[in-house]
């Protein structure tokens, strides 16, 4: 039964990669076109208003460019264990943020951000194990 199980598993790695990978470059487009839906609900209102909007969308294009090279690396049956590692440790790296400035961030925004950055890094933590697992070639 654990067989199966772990077969099954590594089968769907790249499948979940590149869901993951278009979650992530979905996420950076609304970052590049409405910076202010994603900076708001995680830091709150930004004085200026436009340097607000400048690392949201500073961070939507890495978020872009991390999730549209992880969803080709996953359709294209290329190595993806670089991309997930560097998805993941982008994520613990917002979570590590969120967490220091956990007292000065909208309440709602900052558990938010936590759970899905957190989420993501354990997620990825998890593709990084199966992709090992299977060899990194089970496209």
């Amino acid at each position: 039964m654990t067989m199966d199980l772990t077969r099954d598993l590594t089968r769907a790695v790249r499948p979940a990669a590149g869901l993951w990978g278009l979650a992530r470059a979905a996420l950076g487009a609304v970052a590049l076109v409405k910076p202010a839906n994603v900076a708001g609900p995680w830091v709150g209102r930004v004085r200026p208003p436009h340097a607000g909007a400048v690392l949201a969308r500073a961070l939507g294009g890495r978020d872009v460019s991390l999730g549209v090279g992880m969803a080709a690396a996953a359709a294209t049956g290329r190595e993806m264990l670089p991309w997930i590692i560097a998805g993941g440790a982008a994520d613990a790296v917002d979570a590590g943020a969120t967490i220091a400035s956990w007292r000065r961030m909208p309440r709602k925004g900052r558990l938010l951000v936590l759970v899905l950055a957190g989420g993501s890094t354990a997620f990825a933590a998890g593709l990084a194990v199966l992709d090992v697992q299977s060899g990194g070639d089970e496209g």
